[in-house]
């Protein structure tokens, strides 16, 4: 329990991470009107540019009036066409004044970003609009939208691979309940991810999940889209597992009595659930990273590969896991046909990963410099330890016999019957009751006779044990006593099937690599989980190789600084100015100025004025008021300079009452 709450703990907080990490696969490149800029007429619409496609709502980009009220037509679309851009149309008439611009989309591999800028219409003015945060999710939606991606990935993995496991190696009870509890986790999962999408992606708290008049919205965008078609393909699913653990793996003498029509159920169950493995994939491709970016056409197929391979494999490993330590019986060759599965399926994983790795993070220096690289790197880590691990099973595969196999299922088989006999009791008749006790004794051979008959049970068997016809008797005429009999008996067979487990080296060695594969795959299931959440590495790289921006689109440029020399006249009138102004772009700015004697030691002066024009455009002069922070430091935390161009500094310093100079020089605010 220990382990499993430790794996838990770390599950969640990998989940975590990888939410807070998703919100940034589109990033705002560009607007028009530019954040912070002053428009002299009021633009008829509001355009954004995005890094990569985004998926809209009708209100996905608001604009909001000086009062807070909004003057969008409440249409957003796409502009020419092109998925990652965004236009919000605009009541005509609009005021003076400073806007807002609050916007939120779904980037094209299903994550929420969201942000806001403002703009001017003639000039700056004070706003009462609330601006957003830019968080793009709750923490406790995320959260479970994490986990519910966990819970849908990893039932996946136990229906594909149980469902292959039973129809190619061995199809037993334990078996079932992987498959049958897979398709249960995904079904369940997939539900939730459709009821929480829209709070997910509207950045509402979990209170949102009640709204279901919202599911026409999320219904109507990719994800949702996707989330809809894997909840009916699971309809579909359902049928086949009916199927699968029914017709096709009954045990009786039908099998060879009609050979033709069982080969024929095998191959339409092959190609249903080779439909059915193909679809479900689908639904994942079609939503997330392999459907943005370079060769998308080739990276969504690839991508179903490496998922059915994945179920195909980790699956299967969970499946002979709980074979084994329920001591089923299963011989050589189904272990043996597991094996190659899994070859298969690692090589198809080794190829497909290395194409997704090549596309998603694009150079070396993304491995390490970014955190999709690092997180990769880690799920690189667990594979060659599962890989390692798998070594071992395989050659504890290599010494399987199939004798003990065979007397296991001997055992097996007899404690179906009492189990059966139990059944036949409770329901009915004497004769029945009768049968149920006959069938109750189990004949054994070899080692599980050896395993099973105590002295106590040797005597009984004899018929020379004390109460044994009385019991017999007794179970004649009264159905409850026979069942509870047989019930005994079915223990008694179930206790000597795990005493021949643990007896059978090469069993157990095997059951415990096996095991220890599995706890492994359930870790590597989590990082391959955060991973489809992480912003790709290569779109991160190319994202900080292009000239660096601000949100809004604005660049994120060095300071400008200008050296002002200025000279009242007297000898302590003499020092020097630095002007310094960031960033220098159109909107608002932070603008400093120092002033130092001649031996660069702040100094402080009685007075310091600074006036910015624009001659070009006939904009100023524009009286920037300062604020004394320190000695000979004084600031100005916004300035708003409405468009680039070659502005004019003209700064005054007065040393004394009646002693001041006023000196100007150019400054260039880029674009």
């Amino acid at each position: 329990m220990a382990i499993c709450g430790t794996l838990l703990a770390a599950l969640l907080c990998a989940l975590s991470v990888g939410a807070s990490s998703a919100s940034a696969h589109a990033a705002l490149t560009s607007t028009d009107p530019a954040d912070g800029s002053v428009v002299k007429t009021a633009p008829r619409e509001v355009t954004l540019n995005f890094s990569e496609g985004v998926l809209l709502s009708g209100d996905s980009v608001r604009v909001l009036d000086p009062k807070g009220k909004r003057v969008d037509t409440g249409k957003t679309a796409h502009v020419g066409g092109k998925s990652s851009t965004a236009a919000a149309g605009l009541h005509s008439g609009l005021p003076d004044g400073t806007y807002t611009v609050a916007w939120k989309a779904v980037s094209e591999d299903s994550h929420p970003v969201s942000g806001a800028f403002t703009f001017s219409i003639g000039a700056p003015s004070k706003t009462t609009a609330k601006v957003p945060t830019g968080q793009a999710s709750d923490s406790t939606v995320s959260t479970l939208y994490g986990i519910g991606r966990y819970a849908a990935y990893g039932g996946f993995a136990a229906l594909v691979g149980g469902s292959v496991f039973a129809g190619f190696c061995r199809s037993s009870r334990p078996v079932r309940k992987i498959a049958v509890g897979g398709w249960v986790t995904v079904f369940t999962a997939s539900l939730l991810l459709l009821l929480l999408r829209g709070p997910y992606t509207d950045g509402e708290g979990i209170g949102g999940i009640l709204d279901l008049g919202r599911l026409g919205d999320v219904l109507s965008t990719k994800p949702g889209a996707a989330l809809l078609s894997r909840l009916l393909l699971l309809g579909a699913a359902a049928v086949f597992l009916a199927v699968l653990f029914g017709s096709y793996t009954r045990r009786t003498g039908e099998r060879e009595a009609d050979a033709r029509r069982r080969q024929d159920l095998a191959f339409g169950l092959g190609f249903g659930g080779t439909v059915m493995a193909v679809g479900l994939s689908a639904t994942w491709a079609m939503a997330e990273h392999a459907s943005v970016g370079l060769q998308r056409q080739l990276a969504m197929p690839v991508d179903m590969i490496h998922l059915i391979a994945v179920g195909v494999w980790l699956g299967g490993l969970a499946s002979l896991a709980v074979t084994l330590r329920a001591g089923e019986p299963i011989g050589r060759a189904a272990v043996r046909r597991f094996s190659r599965l899994a070859f298969g399926s690692v090589v198809a994983l080794v190829v497909t990963g290395l194409y997704q790795s090549w596309r998603q993070v694009g150079s070396w220096g993304a491995l390490t410099d970014t955190e999709y690289g690092r997180w990769l790197l880690v799920k690189v880590g667990l594979v060659a330890v599962l890989l390692a691990i798998a070594a071992i099973s395989r050659r504890w595969t290599g010494r399987l016999t199939d004798a003990t196999a065979e007397e296991t299922e001997a055992e097996a088989e007899s404690g179906s019957e009492a189990a059966s006999a139990a059944s036949e009791a409770e329901a009915g008749t004497k004769t029945e009751a009768k049968a149920a006790v006959k069938a109750a004794r189990p004949v054994r051979t070899g080692a599980a006779a050896a395993a099973v008959d105590t002295p106590a049970d040797a005597e009984t068997e004899s018929g020379g044990g004390p109460g044994d016809g009385a019991d017999t008797d007794a179970a004649d005429d009264d159905p409850e006593r026979a069942a509870q009999l047989a019930r005994q008996r079915a223990a008694k067979d179930k206790t000597a099937t795990l005493r021949e487990r643990d007896a059978d080296r090469e069993r157990s060695g095997l059951r415990r690599s096996v095991i220890a594969e599995t706890i492994v795959a359930v870790v590597l299931l989590a990082v391959a989980t955060v991973l489809s959440g992480t912003q790709p590495g290569r779109a991160e790289t190319e994202q900080a190789s292009a000239p660096a921006t601000k949100p809004g689109g604005r660049l994120n440029v060095d300071p400008v600084s200008v050296l002002v020399p200025y000279n009242t006249g007297p000898k302590s009138g003499r020092g020097k100015a630095v002007v310094m102004i960031e960033p220098a772009l159109p909107g608002d700015n932070a603008l400093h100025v120092f002033t130092t004697d001649l031996a660069d030691r702040p100094v402080d002066v009685p007075e310091v004025k600074l006036s910015l024009t624009l001659k070009s455009k006939g904009i100023g002069p524009l009286r920037i008021p300062l604020e004394r922070l320190s000695t000979g430091h004084w600031s100005a935390k916004t300035v708003q300079l409405p468009m680039a161009g070659t502005w004019q500094l003209s700064l005054t310093v007065r040393t004394s009452d009646i002693d001041q100079v006023t000196e100007t020089r150019n400054v260039k605010v880029a674009q």
